[in-house]
Protein backbone atom coordinates (compact mmCIF):
# COMPACT_ATOMS: atom_id res chain seq x y z
CA UNK A 1 0.00 0.00 0.00
CA UNK A 2 1.07 3.54 -0.95
CA UNK A 3 0.10 6.63 1.61
CA UNK A 4 1.96 9.67 1.51
CA UNK A 5 4.49 10.66 4.49
CA UNK A 6 1.88 13.27 5.50
CA UNK A 7 -1.21 11.39 5.43
CA UNK A 8 0.93 8.51 7.72
CA UNK A 9 1.96 11.31 10.04
CA UNK A 10 -1.77 11.82 10.85
CA UNK A 11 -2.15 8.39 12.03
CA UNK A 12 0.35 9.18 14.74
CA UNK A 13 -2.37 11.86 15.58
CA UNK A 14 -5.33 9.90 15.57
CA UNK A 15 -3.33 7.07 17.21
CA UNK A 16 -2.90 9.14 20.41
CA UNK A 17 -6.84 10.72 20.39
CA UNK A 18 -7.83 6.54 20.25
CA UNK A 19 -5.03 5.80 23.25
CA UNK A 20 -6.70 9.06 25.27
CA UNK A 21 -9.44 7.74 24.67
CA UNK A 22 -9.38 4.39 25.97
CA UNK A 23 -7.75 5.99 29.09
CA UNK A 24 -10.99 7.59 29.18
CA UNK A 25 -13.00 5.11 29.15
CA UNK A 26 -10.85 3.42 31.86
CA UNK A 27 -10.97 6.46 33.64
CA UNK A 28 -14.73 6.71 33.69
CA UNK A 29 -15.23 3.06 34.84
CA UNK A 30 -12.34 3.54 37.78
CA UNK A 31 -13.30 6.59 39.24
CA UNK A 32 -12.99 6.21 43.06
CA UNK A 33 -16.18 7.22 43.87
CA UNK A 34 -17.78 3.48 42.27
CA UNK A 35 -15.63 1.24 44.06
CA UNK A 36 -16.96 3.55 47.24
CA UNK A 37 -20.11 3.64 46.19
CA UNK A 38 -20.53 0.04 46.08
CA UNK A 39 -19.49 -0.88 49.18
CA UNK A 40 -21.73 1.69 50.94
CA UNK A 41 -24.48 -0.15 48.68
CA UNK A 42 -23.69 -3.43 50.54
CA UNK A 43 -23.43 -1.85 53.75
CA UNK A 44 -26.39 -0.26 53.34
CA UNK A 45 -28.40 -2.82 51.79
CA UNK A 46 -27.68 -4.61 54.97
CA UNK A 47 -28.69 -1.79 57.26
CA UNK A 48 -32.32 -2.06 55.20
CA UNK A 49 -32.50 -5.72 55.97
CA UNK A 50 -32.19 -4.79 59.90
CA UNK A 51 -34.73 -2.24 59.56
CA UNK A 52 -37.12 -4.33 57.72
CA UNK A 53 -36.40 -7.52 60.66
CA UNK A 54 -37.16 -4.42 63.05
CA UNK A 55 -40.07 -3.74 62.02
CA UNK A 56 -41.63 -6.85 61.59
CA UNK A 57 -40.69 -7.15 65.39
CA UNK A 58 -42.06 -3.42 66.21
CA UNK A 59 -45.40 -4.93 64.45
CA UNK A 60 -45.19 -8.54 66.23
CA UNK A 61 -45.44 -6.53 69.38
CA UNK A 62 -48.18 -3.88 68.25
CA UNK A 63 -50.07 -6.74 67.58
CA UNK A 64 -49.87 -8.11 70.37
CA UNK A 65 -50.34 -4.68 72.57
CA UNK A 66 -53.56 -4.22 70.41
CA UNK A 67 -54.60 -7.63 71.36
CA UNK A 68 -54.28 -7.36 75.57
CA UNK A 69 -55.50 -3.85 74.91
CA UNK A 70 -58.70 -5.34 73.72
CA UNK A 71 -58.69 -8.31 76.07
CA UNK A 72 -58.49 -5.76 78.89
CA UNK A 73 -61.23 -3.83 77.40
CA UNK A 74 -63.58 -6.88 77.29
CA UNK A 75 -62.76 -7.34 81.01
CA UNK A 76 -63.23 -3.64 82.17
CA UNK A 77 -66.67 -3.75 80.39
CA UNK A 78 -67.78 -7.23 82.34
CA UNK A 79 -66.61 -5.38 85.66
CA UNK A 80 -68.92 -2.75 85.14
CA UNK A 81 -71.37 -5.18 84.25
CA UNK A 82 -71.33 -6.96 87.44
CA UNK A 83 -70.83 -3.44 89.33
CA UNK A 84 -74.23 -2.61 87.94
CA UNK A 85 -76.00 -5.66 87.96
CA UNK A 86 -74.10 -5.80 92.28
CA UNK A 87 -75.70 -2.39 92.73
CA UNK A 88 -79.31 -3.65 91.76
CA UNK A 89 -79.13 -7.12 92.78
CA UNK A 90 -81.22 -8.25 95.82
CA UNK A 91 -80.56 -11.86 95.73
CA UNK A 92 -77.82 -12.67 98.37
CA UNK A 93 -76.53 -15.83 96.04
CA UNK A 94 -76.40 -13.43 93.06
CA UNK A 95 -74.55 -10.79 95.15
CA UNK A 96 -72.31 -13.43 96.59
CA UNK A 97 -71.54 -14.66 92.88
CA UNK A 98 -71.10 -11.69 91.16
CA UNK A 99 -68.64 -10.22 94.34
CA UNK A 100 -66.52 -13.47 93.72
CA UNK A 101 -66.52 -12.96 89.91
CA UNK A 102 -65.71 -9.23 90.60
CA UNK A 103 -62.64 -10.61 92.59
CA UNK A 104 -61.53 -12.74 89.26
CA UNK A 105 -62.39 -10.11 87.01
CA UNK A 106 -60.16 -7.30 88.83
CA UNK A 107 -57.19 -9.93 89.44
CA UNK A 108 -57.46 -10.82 85.29
CA UNK A 109 -57.55 -6.93 84.67
CA UNK A 110 -54.53 -6.29 86.72
CA UNK A 111 -52.67 -9.39 85.34
CA UNK A 112 -53.30 -8.14 81.82
CA UNK A 113 -52.42 -4.42 82.83
CA UNK A 114 -49.23 -5.79 83.97
CA UNK A 115 -48.47 -7.87 80.66
CA UNK A 116 -49.32 -4.77 78.95
CA UNK A 117 -46.71 -2.60 80.75
CA UNK A 118 -44.57 -5.17 79.50
CA UNK A 119 -45.22 -5.00 76.18
CA UNK A 120 -45.43 -1.36 75.89
CA UNK A 121 -41.74 -1.50 76.98
CA UNK A 122 -41.08 -4.15 74.69
CA UNK A 123 -42.97 -1.60 72.03
CA UNK A 124 -40.52 1.31 73.05
CA UNK A 125 -37.98 -0.86 72.55
CA UNK A 126 -38.55 -2.25 69.44
CA UNK A 127 -39.32 1.78 68.44
CA UNK A 128 -36.06 2.74 69.73
CA UNK A 129 -33.91 0.13 68.07
CA UNK A 130 -35.70 0.94 64.77
CA UNK A 131 -34.98 4.67 65.19
CA UNK A 132 -31.52 3.90 65.64
CA UNK A 133 -31.17 2.01 62.58
CA UNK A 134 -33.61 4.60 60.73
CA UNK A 135 -30.87 7.28 61.75
CA UNK A 136 -27.98 5.30 60.76
CA UNK A 137 -29.81 4.69 56.94
CA UNK A 138 -30.69 8.28 57.06
CA UNK A 139 -27.16 9.28 57.43
CA UNK A 140 -25.78 7.18 54.73
CA UNK A 141 -28.26 7.84 52.34
CA UNK A 142 -26.95 11.39 52.34
CA UNK A 143 -23.55 9.88 52.41
CA UNK A 144 -24.07 8.24 49.37
CA UNK A 145 -26.09 11.07 47.75
CA UNK A 146 -22.95 13.29 48.43
CA UNK A 147 -20.58 10.72 46.61
CA UNK A 148 -23.05 10.20 44.09
CA UNK A 149 -22.79 13.86 43.34
CA UNK A 150 -18.95 13.69 43.55
CA UNK A 151 -19.00 10.69 40.90
CA UNK A 152 -21.38 13.02 38.29
CA UNK A 153 -19.47 15.67 38.31
CA UNK A 154 -16.00 13.86 37.82
CA UNK A 155 -18.08 11.80 34.98
CA UNK A 156 -19.50 15.00 33.43
CA UNK A 157 -16.06 16.19 32.92
CA UNK A 158 -14.39 13.05 31.51
CA UNK A 159 -17.27 12.52 29.37
CA UNK A 160 -16.67 16.53 28.00
CA UNK A 161 -12.90 15.48 27.46
CA UNK A 162 -13.79 12.45 25.79
CA UNK A 163 -16.40 14.23 23.40
CA UNK A 164 -13.93 16.77 22.24
CA UNK A 165 -11.08 14.51 21.95
CA UNK A 166 -13.93 12.24 19.85
CA UNK A 167 -14.92 15.45 17.57
CA UNK A 168 -10.59 15.91 17.16
CA UNK A 169 -10.68 12.46 15.77
CA UNK A 170 -13.34 12.80 13.28
CA UNK A 171 -11.62 16.14 12.04
CA UNK A 172 -8.42 13.75 11.85
CA UNK A 173 -10.12 10.87 10.27
CA UNK A 174 -11.83 12.71 7.30
CA UNK A 175 -7.94 13.67 5.89
CA UNK A 176 -7.02 10.29 5.92
CA UNK A 177 -7.32 8.15 2.85
CA UNK A 178 -10.39 5.30 3.10
CA UNK A 179 -7.58 2.61 2.51
CA UNK A 180 -4.89 3.91 4.72
CA UNK A 181 -8.09 4.22 7.58
CA UNK A 182 -9.13 0.80 6.90
CA UNK A 183 -5.82 -0.63 7.86
CA UNK A 184 -5.23 1.36 10.67
CA UNK A 185 -8.52 0.14 11.79
CA UNK A 186 -8.16 -3.57 11.06
CA UNK A 187 -4.92 -3.27 12.66
CA UNK A 188 -5.96 -1.09 15.81
CA UNK A 189 -9.09 -3.26 16.19
CA UNK A 190 -6.78 -6.95 16.40
CA UNK A 191 -4.11 -5.62 18.02
CA UNK A 192 -4.78 -2.86 19.81
CA UNK A 193 -2.73 -0.40 18.02
CA UNK A 194 -2.31 0.51 15.01
CA UNK A 195 0.19 3.19 14.57
CA UNK A 196 3.02 2.72 15.86
CA UNK A 197 6.12 5.99 15.40
CA UNK A 198 9.57 5.22 14.76
CA UNK A 199 11.24 6.95 16.83
CA UNK A 200 15.26 6.62 16.74
CA UNK A 201 14.94 3.52 15.46
CA UNK A 202 12.44 2.26 18.45
CA UNK A 203 8.77 1.26 17.23
CA UNK A 204 7.16 3.32 20.04
CA UNK A 205 3.80 0.49 20.81
CA UNK A 206 6.63 -1.50 21.92
CA UNK A 207 9.69 0.07 23.12
CA UNK A 208 11.35 -2.30 21.56
CA UNK A 209 14.72 -1.27 19.20
CA UNK A 210 14.44 -2.41 15.30
CA UNK A 211 17.16 -4.43 14.29
CA UNK A 212 19.98 -3.47 11.69
CA UNK A 213 18.56 -5.22 8.99
CA UNK A 214 14.98 -4.07 9.94
CA UNK A 215 16.41 -0.01 9.69
CA UNK A 216 18.18 -1.02 6.69
CA UNK A 217 14.89 -2.02 4.62
CA UNK A 218 13.08 0.53 5.72
CA UNK A 219 15.65 2.63 4.67
CA UNK A 220 15.09 0.93 1.06
CA UNK A 221 12.10 1.74 1.00
CA UNK A 222 9.94 4.48 -1.07
CA UNK A 223 8.81 7.12 1.79
CA UNK A 224 5.01 6.44 0.72
CA UNK A 225 5.37 2.51 1.17
CA UNK A 226 2.95 1.81 4.21
CA UNK A 227 5.24 -0.09 6.11
CA UNK A 228 4.30 -2.41 9.18
CA UNK A 229 5.69 -3.15 12.82
CA UNK A 230 7.09 -6.73 12.81
CA UNK A 231 6.44 -6.24 16.39
CA UNK A 232 3.40 -4.74 17.09
CA UNK A 233 1.84 -5.31 13.54
CA UNK A 234 0.64 -1.21 13.70
CA UNK A 235 1.67 0.51 10.74
CA UNK A 236 5.12 2.22 11.28
CA UNK A 237 4.65 5.82 10.67
CA UNK A 238 8.20 7.32 9.51
CA UNK A 239 9.00 11.08 10.28
CA UNK A 240 12.45 13.20 11.14
CA UNK A 241 12.57 11.77 14.43
CA UNK A 242 12.85 8.43 12.81
CA UNK A 243 17.10 8.31 13.09
CA UNK A 244 16.80 7.04 9.30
Amino acid sequence: MKASPSDQALLLDLQALDTKLNQLDHRAKSVPEIAELEGLAKEIAALRIVAGTQRGAREDVQTELKRLESDVQVVEARVARDTDRLQTSSSVKDVAALEQELTALKKRQFDLEEIELTVMERLEEAESALGVTMASLAELEGKIAGIEASRDASLKEIAAERNNSAANRRIIEQKIPADLYALYEKQRSRYGFGASHLRYGVSSVTGVKLLENEIQEIRAAAPDDVIMCATSEAILVRTSESGL
